[in-house]
């Protein structure tokens, strides 16, 4: 049976959206930069490259002209190879991944390159942003369709009692766990540094100016975070239909808005054992889970046992384990529920210091996890998300 291997992967550093050094820069240029560095990083012939898969949350405006192909022009990459957009809101670049692995593995072709990218900075304001009707279809049969995810993680804490301060420690954790992995140059191997034009907003003046930067380090973390800092802040949450007033979730201990890009080459095994080149790891396979659509945070408590269950593995089976902090509630409630071991979970950190670009996050993590398991000599990792309106996504990877 043909098999998938990820042969390279690379990432933008992730800069806040809004006021971060990528808050002018469009989706196709932080993609095409990945894409242009994982070929690069192979040293293969772009003209190789069967299809170029891009995953997104928001695919808006300009950006909405099927991203995977933008991001193939823009890398560098031949008209020969095809383009392909995928969306599964925060599971995008995970499923992009799994996707291009499937139909190497399926003989439909050899190589692609496929991962994901976000510019909320340039979808989700005032100017650019487009009104999404919401479907009277849905809401019809389940009225929390709809439910925004940071209400959905007030239920979640409220709902099984995930308290405050338990959410507050597990983000301080993730803090401290980033600051190190920054300060021991556990990140260097999977970012490249992209120059990027920020626009600068004067509050005073009311006037934007530009600047040139070099975006080369995450930007969204804060190594000196305290827990007494975190557990002085206030609930984000204000009003809703379901949650009138918010108790728990606070921008401390929640996933960052944040801009980004990642992006992997994959190949058919005996391919790139003919082009010379040391793969770092398999695709083993992908599983997706539904659940109530007001509690989507714990989607991995379902997916999961899917995932392993199908490979015949177990929880004590995996080395590295990276479970997408979009809050610490649904994180906390989703190790616990498993059974998954602290110390091998988000070892260096998640999206609540990270930064979490929806669409990019799981192809960042699956880069990461393979990178991770590998200095440690572990076999298996798992890459895995809650996925807005209601759902979970499990992905299995084998350290070559």
């Amino acid at each position: 049976m043909r098999e998938a291997v990820i042969v390279s992967t690379a990432r933008t550093a992730l800069a806040k959206s809004f006021r971060g050094s990528f808050n002018d820069t469009e989706a196709p240029a932080m993609g095409g930069h990945c894409v242009k560095a994982v070929i690069e990083k192979a040293g293969i012939d772009p003209a190789m490259v069967d299809d170029c898969i891009f995953g997104a949350a928001a695919q808006q405006g300009t950006q909405s002209y099927n991203l995977g192909r933008l991001c193939a022009i823009v890398g560098g990459l031949p008209d020969t190879t095809a383009g392909m957009a995928i969306e599964r809101q925060c599971s995008s670049g995970l499923m992009s991944i799994a996707t291009a692995a499937k139909s190497i593995m399926c003989d439909e072709y050899d190589v692609a390159v496929a991962g994901g990218v976000e510019s909320i900075s340039l979808t989700q304001n005032k100017h650019k942003n487009t009104y999404r009707s919401q479907s009277a279809a849905a809401i019809s049969v389940d009225p929390t369709a709809y439910m925004p995810m940071l209400e959905t993680a007030e239920v979640v804490s409220e709902r099984y009692g995930i308290s405050r301060d338990l959410q507050d420690e597990y983000s301080f954790q993730s803090q401290q766990r980033t600051a190190a992995a920054q300060d021991n140059g556990i990140f260097d191997n999977e970012i490249v540094p992209m120059q990027a034009v920020k626009a600068v907003f004067n509050r005073e003046t009311k006037e934007t100016t530009y600047e040139t930067v070099t975006v080369n380090k995450d930007e969204c973390n804060r190594p000196s975070t305290t827990l007494e800092g975190l557990q002085g802040l206030g609930p984000v949450w204000k009003d809703g239909q379901w949650v009138k007033e918010g108790r728990f979730i606070t921008a401390g201990n929640s996933s960052q808005l944040s801009d980004g890009a990642s992006a992997s080459l994959i190949m058919e095994a005996s391919m790139a054992k003919a082009q010379g080149l040391s793969p770092l790891g398999y695709y083993r396979g992908i599983s997706v889970a539904g659940c109530k659509s007001d509690e989507m945070g714990i989607g991995p408590v379902f997916a999961v046992p899917k995932l392993l269950a199908r490979h015949g593995l177990t929880i004590a089976d995996i080395g590295v384990w990276e479970l997408n902090e979009a809050f610490a509630c649904q994180v906390i409630y989703c190790r616990d529920q498993l059974g998954i071991d602290n110390d091998k979970l988000n070892i260096n950190g998640g999206a609540i210091s990270i930064g979490h670009p929806f669409g990019m996050s799981g192809a960042r993590m699956v880069g990461h996890a393979l990178l991770e398991a590998k200095r440690r000599g572990e076999r298996y990792a798992v890459v895995t998300m809650c996925i807005g309106g209601g759902m979970g996504a499990a992905g299995l990877f084998e350290v070559a």
